[in-house]
């Protein structure tokens, strides 16, 4: 079987003894899959944090170990995916809906490294990947009203059999087009302060590392300076 070097990549600084935080998507289930194989192989003593229930799951089943943020505190290492990446390692993540969570776990954690095919590579946020904003459901109308009085308008999302989408939170998903030449900190601070949105997928800071994966499936990486 050919060897998945995005997932080697994301775990191999992983050491016995880490508190892990876990990511979602389908790179994160990759590296899901791959620490896995390392704890079971080098009977690595972890305690990981999942970014959502579907991480949660699938962790628990490949026999990791998992418990709550307030359960474990503060982490060594998270990995998780992104959807869209600048030259400025600012992302934009939620398209698996768990961006608020995955926010929270982030900065509980010493060390984030995220893991994207190189066609999520962009030129400006937005280019590739619409903003998802989660609301609280009871006031998604006067969310939708908020984002329209600073430029922001999308669909709320449905599900492939069109029912509403909804979070692990149990919440609706906006997903807002950015317009070029928008500035991202500054409608960052602008969401972070409209009532109503419970978190959003603007994820300007965290990444210390990005981890490329190209159509070869080879790896490149990208830090933070």
């Amino acid at each position: 079987m050919t060897q998945d070097l995005l997932a080697t990549a994301a775990v191999k600084d992983i050491i016995s003894g880490m508190k892990v935080g876990l990511g979602t998507g389908r790179a994160a289930t990759r590296a899901i899959r791959a620490l896995a194989q390392r704890a079971a192989a080098e009977r690595l003593d972890l305690r990981c944090v999942a970014t959502s229930q579907a991480s949660h799951d699938l962790a628990a089943t490949l026999g990791l170990v998992v418990g709550s943020l307030e359960e474990i505190g503060r982490l060594d290492f998270l990995f998780d995916g992104a959807d869209e990446v600048d030259p400025a390692l600012q992302m934009i993540k939620g398209r698996g809906g768990a961006m608020t969570r995955e926010k929270i776990v982030a900065h509980a954690s010493a060390r984030r490294v995220y893991l994207i095919q190189s066609d999520k590579l962009s030129s400006r946020l937005g280019e590739k990947a619409p903003l998802p904003i989660e609301p609280r459901a009871s006031d998604l109308e006067s969310v939708r009203q908020g984002l329209r009085a600073i430029g922001l308008e999308g669909p709320v999302r449905l599900k492939a059999d069109g029912t509403p989408y909804k979070t692990d939170n149990g919440n609706p998903v906006i997903d807002a087009p950015l317009p070029a030449g928008l500035d991202v900190v500054w409608l960052g601070a602008s969401l972070d302060s409209l009532a109503g949105v419970v978190g959003h997928g603007l994820f300007l800071t965290e990444a210390n590392d990005v981890l490329i994966e190209d159509a070869e499936g080879k790896v490149s990486r990208r830090s933070r300076a």
